[in-house]
């Protein structure tokens, strides 16, 4: 069986809730072969209030959460019953299967998120010394303390002013030393 994104209709104002919800569940219950990511697009939205910029989140499709499943009915059963949700979109009736996103449909979405549909494998290890490239840190050395390939994300650990401090950067910013 096929793992596929499937859109899930929430409670306005609630899809965050209804993420950390299905998380905990996922766990709970021993889901995590069936159950992926759970997703709520967002994008970033500067706006300058009083001479000050102010980077906000917006919700893309307020009201709609998108969740990477392999469905069976228990997957069905443990989405459609955590607390917010209000159903799938796409089923025909209470107890028919709804119908997944087309890869080209997430694709665009994860990719307008900044998150790309296939994880990026990269050598990068924990522990290992890296260089950032660009941004407010280029030229700094540091450690990686955490990878996240999903986000395709690293916590480096650069040394300012005397002291260690984290600094979250995508792959694209370090290089190996």
């Amino acid at each position: 069986m096929e793992k596929n994104w499937y859109v899930v209709h929430t409670y306005s104002g609630y899809e965050n809730k209804v993420k950390a919800n299905l998380e905990k569940r996922v766990e709970s219950m021993a889901m995590q072969d069936k159950i992926f990511r759970v997703v709520v697009p967002e994008e970033e939205e500067t706006e300058i209030k009083n001479g000050k910029k102010k980077v906000t989140k917006r919700k893309v499709f307020p009201g709609y959460v998108l969740v990477e499943i392999i469905m069976t009915d228990d997957s069905w059963y443990v989405v459609r019953n955590t607390p917010g949700v209000t159903g799938f979109v796409g089923s025909a009736g209470s107890g028919s299967k709804p119908t997944p996103l087309l890869p080209d449909e997430v694709k665009v979405i994860l990719k307008h998120m900044g998150m790309e549909e296939k994880r990026v494998d990269v050598d990068f290890e924990v522990g290992e010394t890296v260089t950032v490239k660009e941004g407010p840190f280029a030229n700094f050395t540091g450690k990686i303390e955490e990878i996240d390939h999903d986000k395709g994300r690293a916590k480096v650990m650069v040394s300012m002013f005397g002291r260690e401090t984290p600094v979250d950067l995508v792959f694209a910013q370090i290089d190996k030393i």
